[in-house]
């Protein structure tokens, strides 16, 4: 079984809802999450906060946020155990940050220690 990253993309959720709508979508996620946990399929995940964002571009300027011009940007991320990237998508279709238009969930399979992958 392999382990796959679902990582979130979408705007800073402060910037477009009221506190009450973040709290729904936080209970949707806890919930989401808590699915895939009954199954013994959830291996981890954080949150990723907007505040104190710094980026380190490749000329050592630092900037403030992540954002840059774009809208969308990583907000958080988890690792699920799948039998294949079709499963782990599977659970990626569920997740409610899809209720935002233009939201994307990636995913990616994590690279094994094992010198093969």
């Amino acid at each position: 079984m392999d382990e796959f990253m679902l990582i979130f993309r979408h705007q800073d959720g402060k910037k477009i809802a009221s506190p009450e709508q973040i709290q729904i979508w936080m209970k949707q996620t806890m919930d989401w999450i808590g699915g895939i946990a009954a199954q013994n399929k959830f291996s981890g995940g954080n949150g990723l906060p907007f505040e104190d964002a710094r980026v380190v571009h490749h000329d050592k300027v630092v900037t403030n946020g992540p954002f840059g011009d774009i809208k969308e940007t990583i907000g958080g991320y988890i690792v699920v155990k799948a039998d294949s990237v079709e499963e782990a998508v599977s659970f990626a279709k569920g997740c409610p940050v899809l209720q935002g238009e233009g939201n994307t969930v990636e995913v990616r399979r994590i690279a094994k220690s094992d010198g093969i992958h």
